[in-house]
């Protein structure tokens, strides 16, 4: 069984990769969620498991020391992590899994599994950004504009990805999403068994 592939979203706050994630998952079984944990609060509706695993900072330190995350940075004065175990156990059975997190945590895990695939979301414009942050209603003023500078020193981190995507309409994005999805199977590298298949004698 050949091992799965990790595909890791990042993109600055209100961009909507969540979003986007979320309905590309409703129409495809081939892809498994990784569930990140976090020291930050829940917002209105969200659901520990779910959305995040929601930690106290001791607990997260404890795992921390314990190295159970594949991944792990601090955003805002919160910690994100990623849980190692879930992602290997998918991986080595052959599950594609999707992860979305912060660009410091998604080089950490290019640099520990290289043959991850890096995706930046970007809005169409800032001042999009801007109004997305503000019509979710979750943050005041001080806090958006704190997201608006954390996002351009995220868009620092851009050469780094192996895929931009624009999310300027959900179904756009999810669209580019899904061929982005197709193009990685055909990679040589990542289609050893078809090449296989086809020289078998």
């Amino acid at each position: 069984m050949s091992r799965g592939k990790l595909f890791v979203v990042s993109g600055p706050s209100g961009v909507g990769k969540g979003t986007v994630c979320q309905a590309l998952l409703e129409n495809r079984d081939d892809l498994f969620l990784s569930v990140s944990a976090t020291t930050r609060a829940p917002r209105p509706g969200e659901e520990n498991g779910v959305h995040y695993w929601f930690l106290s900072k001791e607990e997260f330190q404890d795992r921390v020391e314990h190295d159970q995350f594949l991944e792990w940075a601090t955003f805002c004065e919160n910690c994100y992590g990623t849980p190692r175990s879930k992602v290997e156990e998918k991986l080595d059975a052959g599950q594609n899994v999707l992860l979305e997190i912060e660009p410091q945590g998604a080089l950490q895990v290019k640099e520990r599994l290289p043959e991850s695939v890096l995706l930046f979301v970007l809005p169409p414009s800032l001042q999009e950004l801007r109004q997305r942050l503000i019509g979710r209603g979750t943050e005041d003023a001080s806090v958006v504009e704190q997201r608006l500078c954390r996002a351009r020193e995220e868009f620092q981190f851009i050469p780094k990805y192996d895929y931009v995507l624009i999310n300027d309409e959900i179904p756009k994005a999810v669209e580019r999403f899904a061929h982005i999805l197709e193009v990685e199977n055909y990679r040589t590298k990542n289609s050893q068994e078809i090449i296989d298949e086809v020289l078998k004698l």
